[in-house]
């Protein structure tokens, strides 16, 4: 195997050596000089974050993640896109709290598929308040964000859902379940 040796060969930057950051769209993130709502998505929870550019290092604002979620009552999972789009609704209802009132968005390495978990966080950030320029094409249609894809699973493979019932939530009540979580985050002023 031949290395790349001589005086012309440049080393990568550290965090593009790791795959973590993609540069030239940061870059373009940064010229817009508007916060950025940084969404990532792991295989537990959705955090969002309102993140401003400093020259010392990014400095986050605000920071939500969707297990606060269980704070206002919410006993589905943490990950899926019922649960980014509340997520989405409290960032916005938090960043609007400190006077931010526009983002653009950071979805970092995430491939950005249409009606994804990080457009479930977009859309409830829009609908909390939060102005972020997007396209409505790219948004989960409401059965996805009240979990109706979730609730017709349910009907299939119950024995599936056992921590949802532990949590005590029937997976059939879903859609109900998010309407009432989102008005309660709606309130939030």
């Amino acid at each position: 195997m031949k290395l790349a040796r001589g005086p012309r060969y440049k080393v990568p930057l550290r965090r593009r050596r790791e795959g973590k950051t993609n540069y030239r769209k940061r870059l373009k993130l940064l010229l817009s000089r508007k916060p950025r709502l940084v969404v990532r998505i792991t295989n537990r929870r959705v955090i969002a974050q309102i993140v401003e550019y400093a020259p010392e290092g990014d400095r986050v604002v605000v920071g939500v993640d969707s297990a606060m979620l269980r704070e206002f009552g919410w006993k589905g999972d943490l990950n899926n896109t019922p649960a980014a789009y509340l997520t989405g609704i409290l960032i916005a209802k938090k960043a609007l709290q400190k006077g931010i009132g526009e983002a653009v968005l950071d979805i970092g390495l995430h491939t950005p598929t249409r009606g994804s978990r990080v457009f479930a966080v977009l859309r409830g950030a829009v609908e909390g308040g939060l102005e972020v320029p997007h396209s409505d094409e790219v948004l989960p249609d409401d059965s996805r964000i009240r979990g109706e894809h979730i609730a017709a699973y349910y009907e299939m493979n119950p024995e599936r859902f056992g921590e949802y019932e532990k949590r005590g939530l029937k997976p059939s009540d879903l859609p109900a379940h998010v309407d009432e979580i989102k008005e309660k985050l709606m309130v939030i002023s």
